[in-house]
């Protein structure tokens, strides 16, 4: 069973350093994957350097919450998703 927790991100870095942390310390295997619906703050940097192990997929734009989860699950292949907000 391959588990996929999926946040989705718009210019969230200081959310991102606050709580991924503990969802990083609690997801015990699951892939742990940022959604970037085209931020214009440095989340992506921020991510690639304080958090290697999250998988980011960039979507280059913002799509809005339903279809920029979309997108990212089109990405992604799990038998379970858990979208966090």
């Amino acid at each position: 069973m391959r588990i996929a927790i999926v946040i989705l991100n718009y210019n969230g870095r200081e959310h991102l350093r606050r709580f991924l942390p503990s969802v990083l310390r609690h997801s015990d295997g699951a892939t742990v994957c940022v959604a970037d619906n085209g931020s214009t703050d440095d989340s992506v940097v921020c991510l690639r350097a304080e958090f290697p192990e999250v998988r980011i997929i960039e979507l280059g734009r913002n799509h809005g919450f339903a279809a920029g989860y979309n997108e990212a699950l089109a990405q992604l292949q799990a038998t379970y998703y858990v979208l966090l907000n």
